[in-house]
């Protein structure tokens, strides 16, 4: 018997299906020589402090540094996971070979080889690796299962974090908490939440010591086109109106006219960063919110795996390039004039190279139907960048044209757009431009050495701050270790040095967000007194670094691909943290008091003392709906929150259910039916997206314990 062991339900029935697994058991499914069983997400995590010793169990200065002579993993506390965990392990001491379908990335191997560890498996084991969940790609990866050996050092860079992270923060926050802290506030101390943060701080503190200065610029118009001095702004404004007195004194003069053809290179494939930052400067959708909607597209079979950093394809994916497009048949009017002539093997688009487990995010050509509005726009972002890669250069016109009154250097610049090329793609969909990018400016034609009248004026205007960190620009920071890099190939250099990893960067912020240490403020990300205090008080700049920790994050890409030893960067962990004890222990700076880590649980604590307190009031709806229990892991039951009712094992269990949902409100009865019968009534109006018509049917749970309407 062969067990294979997936990520999540959805994917191991998946996965039952196709290889013939069709009977189902209680925790897995089982036919055809396999059983087919799932985790939920992580099951396992490293031991806490107190799990080695009784004394780690109190914050104690003396006590720091804590380091493990070895690190241990345990099940994560929860009862669904204990229950589902058992089956895997009689599954595993019964069978006699074990494939991992796990999802097929770092985070991915690590999950399933602590499961298989814990479990005690001791039986051979492969490894199903595909980049997408399509019958085709699950049919094709069974039929070339690699030997898990080949991932050892996956499991080992996996390890490695988790263990840095672990060295790093318990310690870090501990010894920083006790030293610096007052009453119960936590400094709470991470390898990648720390820099992110310092960066935002360091924006932060620009912008609160700029001081706005006026400046007055010479600008003229000459034959209905406005040039500007090429001077140094002015800082007094009697200069500035002797300036526009000696224009008035002199007509206007062109010097040179210069037109030049040039190109727009096409838009690089999505990996996770560039979709997230897309997403939020034209739908202001969070890191986080993004990651969720495309690992659901991901889920339903209609794009490849999301969790990448690389924006090319594998050579070997060119012949199927075609077939995909032709599939897209909602995007036929653009995938026409591509498969018009044969898909062109672009070096933009493949190469091996710079391709190592996955590839670029690309739809997988299955027709997107029943999404809702946010995972139809995200959809249509990467369909819409897939498209884009295969058409022709934009061709454009850069004119730049130079003048002068008297002594006095003018200046004016234009961009025409020859041939639209890969912008006919976006011709009727509203994207942002790229910061700096002006707009179309279709000059005339200008002769060196005519002159005429012109109408001279004084602009007057006022210096700005820096721009405040956004989702986007924040994620492209991380990903650049803090530098500031427009160019893709630049971009693509520096990544390997990039804070964090495409797949924890959004709960990076998130967690900033949580614990109070940044705001948003509409789009803007700003720090709050809390966040630089507590900077401030991190005086190790090891701690801050983007630099450094892009440092940590190559090492553990070097021990990815076996260049670097596990072991070592260890060793090398290990030795910062009992430097970093020794220096803060000793330090004489000043002690600060920061807002508790988790400002949240106060709030709670406060609502509780007003229940106790309060005249009595007629009872609120109850939180458990009718002791529900959540139809996705059955194990917990379900909490009403602001906007939608989720396990409450949220995180790890995933389910939400949404109060709204395809433009409807729903009812008491039909979250009731829908949560008990998996549907509701047959019910009017429902809006699957902004554009759709109105349609009726049943609102109903689908296998991925997604929503779907039932016509």
């Amino acid at each position: 018997m062969k067990v294979c062991i997936a990520e999540k339900p959805s994917v191991a029935r998946d996965i039952a299906e196709i290889i013939g697994a069709k009977q189902r058991r209680d925790g897995y499914f089982e036919g055809n020589g396999y059983q087919v069983t799932w985790t939920f997400g992580h099951f396992c995590t490293l031991k806490e402090p107190h799990d080695y010793t009784e004394q780690w169990k109190f914050w104690r200065l003396e006590d720091l540094p804590m380091i493990p002579s070895n690190f241990g993993i345990k099940l994560i506390n929860n009862n669904g996971v204990e229950k589902q965990f058992k089956v895997i392990e009689s599954l595993v001491q019964q069978c006699d070979e074990v494939i991992n379908c796990g999802d097929a990335g770092q985070e991915g191997e690590l999950i399933q080889r602590w499961v298989l560890l814990k479990a005690q498996c001791n039986k051979p084991v492969k490894r199903l690796w595909i980049s997408s969940l399509t019958e085709d790609a699950i049919r094709e990866g069974f039929q070339k299962l690699k030997d898990a050996s080949q991932y050892e050092n996956l499991y080992a860079a996996g390890s490695a974090r988790a263990i840095g992270d672990w060295l790093l923060g318990m310690n870090a926050t501990r010894l920083f908490t006790k030293k610096f802290a007052q009453g119960k506030t936590v400094l709470s101390i991470g390898r990648v939440q720390t820099p992110t943060l310092a960066m935002i701080v360091a924006r932060q503190k620009e912008i609160n010591a700029f001081v706005s200065e006026e400046y007055w610029e010479l600008k003229t118009i000459y034959r209905d086109t406005e040039f500007t001095a090429t001077i140094d702004r002015i800082k007094v404004k009697d200069r500035a109106e002797k300036g526009l007195a000696y224009l008035k004194e002199h007509p206007f003069e062109i010097t040179s006219f210069e037109k030049k053809d040039g190109k727009e290179g096409n838009p690089r494939l999505f990996d996770l960063t560039a979709l997230q930052v897309e997403a939020n400067k034209k739908y202001a959708y969070s890191a986080d919110d993004t990651l969720k909607y495309i690992q659901n597209l991901y889920e339903k079979k209609l794009v490849t795996y999301p969790r990448v950093d690389t924006t090319y394809l594998s050579e070997d994916l060119h012949p199927k390039i075609e077939g995909i497009m032709r599939d897209m048949t909602p995007y036929a009017n653009l995938t026409a004039p591509i498969l018009a002539n044969p898909i062109p093997k672009l070096k933009t688009v493949f190469d091996d190279n710079k391709v190592t487990d996955h590839h670029a995010i690309i739809p997988t050509g299955i027709f997107p139907s029943n999404l809702g509005q946010e995972e139809k726009r995200v959809y249509d972002l990467v369909a819409r960048r897939f498209i884009a890669a295969f058409y022709p250069e934009c061709k454009i016109a850069n004119t730049t044209v130079l003048g002068k009154v008297g002594q006095v250097p003018f200046k004016v610049t234009g961009k025409q757009i020859l041939e639209p090329g890969w912008k006919e793609v976006y011709a009727n969909d509203a994207t942002p431009k790229k910061e700096g990018e002006e707009e179309e400016k279709i000059l005339p034609v200008f002769v060196a050495g005519e002159t005429g009248p012109h109408t001279p004026r004084i602009h007057q205007g006022k210096t700005t701050p820096p721009k405040a960190f956004t989702e986007a620009s924040l994620l492209r920071a991380m990903e650049t270790a803090g530098k500031q890099v427009d160019d893709e190939e630049m971009r693509e250099l520096l990544k390997d040095n990039g804070i964090g990893r495409p797949s924890t960067r959004a709960n990076i912020i998130e967690t900033l967000f949580r614990r109070k240490y940044i705001e948003k403020k509409k789009k803007n990300i700003y720090a709050t007194q809390t966040g630089i205090d507590l900077i401030d008080t991190i005086r190790t700049e090891l701690l801050k670094s983007p630099e450094l920790t892009g440092i940590w994050e190559r090492k553990l890409r070097m021990i990815e691909k076996g260049e670097y030893a596990m072991e070592t960067f260890k060793q090398e962990l290990i030795q910062m943290v009992i430097d970093l004890t020794l220096e803060v222990k000793t330090a004489n700076y000043r002690v600060i008091t920061i807002a508790p880590e988790q400002p949240a649980k106060k709030e709670e604590e406060k609502e509780e003392k007003a229940k106790k307190t309060a005249k009595p009031k007629e009872p609120k709806k109850a939180v458990v709906i009718e002791e529900l229990q959540c139809p996705k892991c059955k194990a917990h039951p379900l909490k009403k929150g602001n906007t939608a009712y989720g396990c409450a094992n949220f995180k790890v269990c995933g389910f939400k259910l949404p109060f709204e949902v395809f433009g409807k409100k729903l009812t008491d009865k039909q979250i009731a039916d829908l949560l008990a019968k998996g549907k509701t009534g047959k019910m009017k109006g429902w809006k699957i997206s902004e554009t759709d018509p109105e349609t009726e049917g049943k609102l109903k749970l689908n296998d991925a314990f997604g929503l779907e309407i039932e016509k």
